[in-house]
């Protein structure tokens, strides 16, 4: 049995679907919210296999306390799910120097201190799981995104350097990049007014948000079945480094990749005759 700690547990997201699937597997759950009192039913169901925690995940003090009582409850987090995060749109010249910060704030720095709270108890028993949810933007920016995509762009960075480090303690480590899934992160952009400081963007701005306003509700992935191809991919063997979540997803990432592979080969001849001459690079053994 497994205790998974779930972050950004607000109903009808991801973090729900983590914890409902990893209940059917007869795994104990903490799920956290900004506003636990919405998961005061849902934890009523479940009984002693779960807790739930408030937690602001910007807070490092309610982060530690919040692990600190996961490992009083069930002795340990064997899973982590790295889910919390959301979404600023602007342009990179005129996105607020406050709305910057404040997305770094969680969808980069609060990972950090996940992982420093839950990683001394896994490498103690030499074992876990370290599941961060990316996004498609962390592998390929999306404008209007741009700091959104800086800011998954580090967690895939983080994400990479991570697997090696704590491989090993026998934790493993698995980067999630969902496209556009069902969830409620599109609906807030309804009453979220444009925030944009230069005017010549606001026609791209725009746009972004009406766009986002208008998938809502119909998002092609589905949270649940995102879920289960990632503990699908779990318990592979050996499981993947990373796995892009929903066709719009994967048919970005290919794209991307396709061209990135195709960029890089047509500029193998510059590439290379930027070293020193091979007759200047010293005699070899």
């Amino acid at each position: 049995m497994r205790t998974w700690f779930i972050t950004g547990g607000t109903p009808g997201g991801f973090g729900m679907a983590y914890a409902d699937a990893a209940l059917e597997r007869g795994d104990n759950v903490v799920l956290t919210a900004r506003r636990p009192h919405l998961l005061d039913d849902w934890a009523a169901r479940h009984g002693d296999r779960v807790l739930v925690q408030p937690l602001d995940v910007t807070d490092p003090h309610q982060t530690h306390r919040a692990v600190r009582a996961a490992e009083d409850r069930f002795g340990g987090v064997d899973v982590l799910v790295n889910n919390a995060g959301r979404g600023w749109y602007g342009s990179i010249e005129g996105t607020p120097d406050e709305d910057v910060r404040a997305s770094f704030e969680l969808n980069f720095f609060s990972v950090t201190q996940m992982l420093r709270a839950v990683l001394p108890g896994m490498r103690e028993r030499g074992s876990g799981w370290i599941i961060t949810m990316s996004s498609v933007a962390g592998l390929r920016s999306v404008p209007g995104f741009g700091y959104y995509s800086a800011a998954k762009h580090a967690v895939e960075g983080l994400t990479e350097a991570l697997r090696d480090e704590v491989a090993p303690y026998g934790i493993k480590v698995l980067a999630v990049e969902p496209g556009a899934f069902r969830t409620h992160a599109y609906a807030s952009f309804a009453d979220e007014a444009v925030n944009e400081t230069v005017d010549a963007y606001l026609p791209l701005i725009r746009t972004v948000r009406s766009s986002m306003v208008e998938q809502h509700g119909r998002q092609p992935g589905d949270p649940r079945r995102g879920v289960r191809a990632v503990m699908d991919a779990m318990d592979s063997a050996p499981p993947p480094r990373r796995i892009v979540l929903g066709a719009d997803g994967f048919a970005a990432v290919r794209e991307q990749l396709t061209d990135m592979a195709a960029e890089l080969n047509a500029s193998e001849v510059a590439s290379r005759s930027a070293d020193f001459p091979e007759s200047a690079q010293g005699p070899k053994d």
